[in-house]
C-alpha cells in the first residue's frame, strides 16, 4: 500500500473527508490543501483507516477536531439567551 492510498478507509470516512474538504474550499483554501487538511482531520478523528488489515479497529473516536472553537456553555449561554452580559 503506497502513501496516499485510501483503500483502508470506509465509505463513511470517505464521505466525511469530502464534506470537510468542501467546507475548506468554501473558505477559500486551495484544492490540494483542502484535501490534505480534510484527510488529516479524518485521521485525527478516527485514528486512520477502519477496514480490516489496517490500523484503527476497535479504537475510540476523538470528536474534538470536528468541534468549532469558542463554544459557550452554562451561564454565558443562558445569559446570552436573555440578552445579558456576563463577567469574564
Amino acid at each position: 500500500m503506497s502513501r496516499g492510498d485510501k483503500s483502508k478507509y470506509t465509505g463513511k470516512q470517505k464521505r466525511k473527508a469530502a464534506k470537510i474538504e468542501k467546507g475548506y474550499r468554501r473558505r477559500g483554501v486551495s484544492e490540494d490543501e483542502a484535501e490534505r487538511r480534510a484527510w488529516a482531520t479524518v485521521n485525527k478523528i478516527d485514528k486512520g483507516g477502519k477496514k480490516p488489515g489496517g490500523s484503527g479497529r476497535g479504537k475510540a473516536v476523538d470528536k474534538s477536531p470536528a468541534r468549532t472553537g469558542g463554544r459557550k456553555g452554562g451561564r454565558a449561554k443562558a445569559a446570552e439567551r436573555k440578552g445579558r452580559k456576563t463577567k469574564r
